[in-house]
């Protein structure tokens, strides 16, 4: 049969009405519209009203009129013609007793609505067709059903099933082999002659040359560059295969890699010489992804597995070391913290400190337990990287600007001070000029009206009343102010309880 790639259900519906129509193929294509109820007005019988209006709607949508068995038409579609005729639906069942009546009606909605007879669209629907197996791997089903589409959206009569399916197999085959001969051609006689040797079994093996080269390796030989230059060597990847559409190259590749030898060597010989190009093409790309994948386990388990071994086995070797120098900045902070704050009567200088810390740890085992801990602490954390980004955004702004003048200045809440962002935004020909948010409302306080401060005197104009404060009730006054630079004044440490021993009182040092 013609047909035999269609399902019995298809053939059945061919040209029919398979069930009720929606609701939305009723409004699309059995509303009447004003052209077509001035034709109905012309008839008399309430029979071939109803009747014409059916198959105006009827060859809209399924691209035939139904002149053998006129009234072969779903109830639902006759109820929805009906109501806006105004007649009744059992009129319906007169329409068709004169023969002569439904074929002249045909030919009026077929004059009205503009139908040709399937010889005038079938070289447009040949052309149709043919672009869609050129471009696309639907196959005759699905060609079938884009043809019978294309025939009733271009108001063409639909043909018998037969000629219609006898039609779409001619174009698929001819496409198809025009498809096989380019390939064919396009491929040199040497490369043509390997490829069809890649079918032969060697006797020392039992498969094909085909089928070891198709075939992944499954474990990290060393040997994966070798397959990738046999396969690249055979020069299948250096034939022009243009204009051939790469979904087509795609399909052709795939039947290749899931075909027996065998089933390739009974293959014509343009077919079989194409699709062994299309093979090997897609076996190029696919060992060289298959020796990255390789090299991505042996980085994976072989040079970063060791470094992480060496990295931990680093780690154990200085974790002693950096265990004593915690113990000993421990030992340092922990009499920090325990030292008494001072009040108003007696305060306790940073000299003292360190003499009680000296006596637990010595500076320089100190200072060098601060080193041991630097040195496993990265330079810059994330709040510095932050600020460098937020530098960078600022510059990135303005130069993105769209319009207005250009700026001269350019002000920023500590948007990080490193000389890096100062030399881009000097070499960009602007002043970057950070500030500290809110500077201008920032109060400095002083607890001695007669001290003197240099250049921040006229800063600090107010003044914190010590013998206001009440060290012994609610939450303590703390407060901390730091040395000035080239002042041999020691910075203070906030009151907070009474001193004991071992500490002694020293006098304020006014500041």
């Amino acid at each position: 049969m013609p047909f035999e790639f269609l399902s019995d259900e298809k053939v059945a519906r061919y040209g029919r009405f398979p069930q009720e129509p929606s609701v939305a193929e009723l409004e699309q294509f059995f509303r009447l519209d004003r052209v077509a109820l001035e034709q109905v007005d012309k008839r008399r019988r309430p029979s071939t009203r109803l009747g014409w209006a059916v198959q105006w709607g009827t060859v809209r949508m399924l691209g035939v009129f139904l002149t053998e068995k006129p009234t072969a038409v779903p109830a639902g579609v006759v109820r929805f013609v009906g109501e806006q005729l105004g007649v009744d639906p059992e009129e319906f069942a007169e329409y068709g007793r004169r023969a002569q009546t439904v074929y002249e009606h045909a030919w009026e909605i077929r004059e009205l609505l503009g139908y040709r007879d399937f010889a005038d669209g079938e070289a447009e629907l040949r052309r149709f067709v043919a672009a869609r197996v050129w471009s696309t791997t639907e196959g005759p089903r699905a060609l079938f059903d884009r043809a019978v589409v294309h025939l009733v959206k271009e108001r063409v009569l639909l043909p018998g099933i037969t000629v219609l399916t006898r039609l779409v197999g001619e174009v698929r085959r001819a496409e198809n082999a025009r498809l096989y001969g380019l390939l064919a051609e396009r491929t040199p006689a040497e490369t043509a002659a390997v490829l069809r040797g890649l079918l032969q079994v060697p006797e020392d093996r039992r498969v094909s040359e085909l089928e070891r080269l198709r075939t992944s390796p499954v474990k990290a030989s060393g040997r994966e560059l070798d397959r990738v230059a046999e396969i690249g060597g055979i020069g299948a990847g250096r034939v022009a295969v243009e204009p051939v559409p790469a979904v087509k190259l795609a399909s052709l590749a795939r039947y290749g890699m899931a075909s027996k030898a065998p089933t390739l060597r009974d293959l014509e010989e343009r077919r079989q010489t194409a699709t062994l190009l299309a093979t090997v093409r897609h076996l190029e790309t696919a060992s060289i992804d298959d020796a990255l994948d390789v090299l991505d386990l042996l980085i994976t388990s072989n040079l970063l597995a060791k470094a992480e071994r060496a990295g931990k086995a680093e780690q154990l070797r200085t974790l002693p070391k950096l265990r004593s120098a915690a113990q000993h900045v421990a030992s340092a902070m922990e009499i920090l913290m325990s030292a008494p704050q001072a009040t108003e009567d007696r305060l306790v200088s940073l000299a003292e400190v360190w003499n009680e810390i000296e006596r637990v740890v010595p500076r320089e085992k100190l200072s060098a337990a601060v080193e041991v801990i630097a040195s496993f602490v990265p330079e810059s954390d994330d709040d510095a990287a932050a600020a460098w980004r937020d530098s960078l955004f600022i510059l990135d702004a303005i130069h993105t600007v769209d319009g207005g003048p250009r700026p001269e200045t350019v002000v920023t809440d500590t948007a990080s001070y490193s000389d890096t962002v100062f030399g881009l935004f000097a070499i960009c020909g602007y002043q970057f000029s950070p500030r500290i948010a809110d500077l201008g409302d920032t109060r400095l306080w002083r607890t001695n009206t007669r001290a003197t401060y240099g250049p921040l005197d006229h800063m600090s104009r107010h003044t914190v009343r010590l013998g206001r404060t009440d060290p012994s009730g609610g939450p303590p006054l703390r407060r901390q102010s730091h040395g000035l630079a080239g002042s041999s004044q020691a910075p203070l440490l906030a009151p907070h309880d009474e001193v004991t021993d071992p500490w002694r009182r020293i006098p304020s040092s006014g500041i």
